[in-house]
């Protein structure tokens, strides 16, 4: 078991203001907290003396540290420097990976996680308390992305075709074989979307039909409802979170599926035109209402 000696207050306020978080209005607490975290994964199965954790801890990038820390902890003034560094290159870097039609959302996914809109035992959780500052952010920030694109295909893959190899272990279906549920399904998620979004704050409607309808940029919708370009990201996830919760409470309580149906309902949907919330959501109106 390792033994991880404490950081010296004098080492961590050294590191931090060299990392420059007095930017982010970050206290030296809460980065020592990150300090401790990084040097508890790098010596996680060892017990390094005083001299070689201060040595660690002068190696890393201290400046992604803080950086990421003040993300995790919810300072605006990051979230907007954050985004603007590096979301263009997190799309890049999707859509090098991925259809274009998945590859913004794969990208856009990752800022509820890196926000932390999860929260344990009161606790908000964020997945940039991982970053233990090793490497550059931008890179880290990579190898975030390269896993959802592993996680998606992977899960695209489990509704292909079977390979011909198999066909004579599992019979392939009849030709043009209808699926029977699949107009049910589409009939009871446009009736269940509908309500969903007619449920929504008007703010947060307006939001959507904003960034879907009118296809505004983040920075452009922030800019019409007075919002940072992070505040307007974060904010749009969350909402579609709400959407799909919205939806699935209704198709279990209103036509009572359970949560395979659910998901058969959902798969059903992605291909179905009525489901595009640029379709389906009203045009917005500048006193920030929708039609």
């Amino acid at each position: 078991m390792s033994s991880i000696p404490p950081v010296h207050p004098d080492l961590a306020r050294r590191l931090h203001r060299r990392a420059g978080a007095e930017r982010w209005s970050l206290s030296e607490d809460d980065f020592r907290a990150a300090l401790v975290r990084s040097l508890a994964h790098r010596f996680r199965e060892q017990s390094p003396s005083p001299r070689e954790a201060e040595q660690y801890l002068d190696s890393l990038l201290v400046e992604d540290l803080g950086l990421a820390c003040a993300c995790a902890r919810g300072s605006e003034r990051a979230w907007e420097h954050f985004v603007r560094e590096f979301r263009p290159a997190l799309l890049a870097a999707a859509a090098s990976s991925a259809p274009p039609d998945v590859a913004r959302d794969l990208a856009d996914s990752i800022y509820a996680d890196l926000f932390g809109l999860e929260e344990r035992d009161g606790v908000r959780r964020s997945l940039l308390d991982y970053f233990h500052g090793r490497s550059t952010l931008a890179s880290w920030l990579r190898a975030v992305l390269a896993q959802r694109v592993v996680d998606w295909a992977r899960a695209s893959r489990r509704f292909e075709p079977l390979p011909d190899g198999d066909a004579d272990i599992i019979p392939a279906p009849e030709s043009g074989t209808p699926d029977v549920d699949r107009p049910r399904h589409l009939a009871i998620v446009r009736a269940a979307l509908a309500a969903a979004i007619a449920g929504l704050a008007p703010r947060d409607r307006l939001r959507l039909s904003l960034y879907y309808t009118q296809e505004l940029k983040l920075a452009a919708v922030g800019r019409v409802l007075g919002e940072s370009e992070a505040t307007v990201s974060r904010k749009l996830e969350r909402t579609r979170g709400d959407l799909r919760k919205a939806i699935a409470r209704r198709l279990h309580e209103a036509h009572g599926l359970d949560q395979a149906e659910i998901a058969a309902c959902f798969d059903d949907a992605r291909t179905d035109p009525a489901f595009d919330l640029a379709r389906v959501l009203p045009p917005p109106h500048a006193d920030g209402e929708t039609s």
